[in-house]
């Protein structure tokens, strides 16, 4: 057998792994680029080294993983999951927090390393959503069959939640959207379902709310649904616009300072809207062509925040311009191109469930991240895949990635 089958044997799609790879080389690249800065004491200048170790584990994590075979990681998704919630729960009593997220309790310190479990509970309410919506004999036409892919991710997202880290919490939100519509939901049930988040949003203008209540309704007898599930519709919708208020006046100034920064930056701009700015005039200097790779003078003179980690797309866009940041974002997009052809051709739903799971984090992150960089999109501390600096986020993204490779290769074998 040739070396190019056998490799094919164990790395179903070459072109998926090596997209990522060199990605993940890339980021190293602009870690070390980030820790290039004129301000002396800023201690990010071996950063890059830690980031190439980390790629080192998740390489040989990708080739171990890589042979265990799908039935099997059918099977022990219950227990990663319980293992990915216990994991959440003693984070709450002895988490740490680091970078951005220095409030929070979002880390176990592990004496040697520094782990972000919600990152591994990620996987793990992957494998067990495919494991439950796997073995749905037709897709749901009405909410009640949801109840337990929500049970589900609301589990793990309330825990993240409550560390609080809302960025991550979204991610298991885009999950949940995205396994649901690879398993048949009708979008009509997937828009139901976030209703009450679209309602929390428009109760602040009371006109907006009406409207949108009235359209709701009629939308509900268009569907014909059935009575007590328009009814608890209804209700959430009508609760979420009812908290809404109470709910704002609840935050600490500086969670609602993020909100008001996001629509405005200049209100606050050396407190919440900081990052906002410094972010955009970073993108925006670096023009067409960009000012070189380690040159970006907004990077050099620590004017950019958490340059190696949330905001590394500043970096590559101030360094590398218009032009390199397009082509990350193309590259981005071959990578989820690539995860949705593997999806379709699983061989069967618990793997395209599980590959199109990966896709719905992966595609959260990215766009969360990008958005917030350029100022579209509210500042929640949540890295871009590949790129930022950070172990565990890496190491459990090579292990996403070793599952996909696993479909693409057993898919091959039908």
């Amino acid at each position: 057998m040739s070396f190019a089958r056998r490799f094919r044997s164990v790395f179903g799609d070459p072109p998926l792994l090596f997209a990522v790879i060199g990605m993940s080389l890339f980021g190293a690249a602009m870690v070390y680029s980030a820790g290039q800065v004129d301000q002396p004491g800023a201690g990010m200048t071996g950063l890059w080294r830690a980031q190439l170790m980390w790629l080192g584990i998740s390489l040989v994590a990708l080739l171990i993983l890589v042979r265990i075979q799908l039935r099997w990681l059918e099977w022990i998704a219950p227990a990663a999951y319980i293992a990915g919630i216990a994991a959440l729960v003693a984070t709450l009593f002895i988490g740490t927090g680091a970078g951005t997220a220095a409030s929070t309790r979002s880390w176990l310190d592990l004496g040697v390393v520094r782990v972000q479990p919600a990152q591994f509970a990620n996987v793990a309410t992957i494998l067990l959503l495919g494991r439950v919506m796997g073995a749905w004999r037709e897709a749901p036409r009405t909410l009640l069959p949801l109840w337990q892919p929500i049970a589900i991710v609301g589990l793990p997202m309330l825990l993240v939640m409550a560390q609080p880290d809302l960025g991550t919490a979204m991610v298991f939100g885009g999950v949940m959207l995205a396994t649901l519509f690879w398993a048949g939901t009708p979008a009509a049930l997937l828009f139901l379902l976030v209703s009450p988040l679209v309602a929390l949003f428009l109760s602040f203008r009371t006109t907006w709310f009406a409207v949108y209540m009235v359209a709701l309704l009629a939308f509900l007898y268009l569907y014909r649904m059935k009575l007590r599930e328009a009814v608890l519709v209804t209700i959430a919708n009508l609760a979420a616009g009812t908290i809404a208020v109470p709910l704002w006046n609840s935050l600490e100034p500086y969670q609602q300072n993020r909100f008001l920064a996001f629509r405005d930056p200049y209100i606050d701009p050396r407190g919440a809207g900081y990052h906002h700015i410094q972010s955009r005039i970073a993108i925006g200097s670096g023009g067409f062509f960009g000012k070189g790779f380690t040159q970006g003078s907004q990077k050099r003179l620590a004017f950019l925040p958490e340059q190696h980690t949330d905001f590394i797309f500043a970096v590559i866009g101030e360094e590398l311009g218009f032009l390199g940041a397009v082509a990350v974002v193309v590259v981005f997009g071959a990578i989820l191109w690539r995860l949705a052809r593997v999806a379709e051709r699983a061989p069967d739903p618990f793997a395209g469930i599980v590959v199109f799971g990966i896709f719905g984090a992966w595609f959260t992150h990215i766009l969360v991240n990008i958005g917030m960089t350029v100022g579209v999109m509210p500042i929640t501390g949540i890295p871009l895949p590949f790129l930022s600096y950070g172990g565990s986020f890496l190491l459990a993204t090579y292990i996403a990635l070793a599952i996909a490779e696993r479909v693409a290769t057993e898919q091959g074998r039908i």
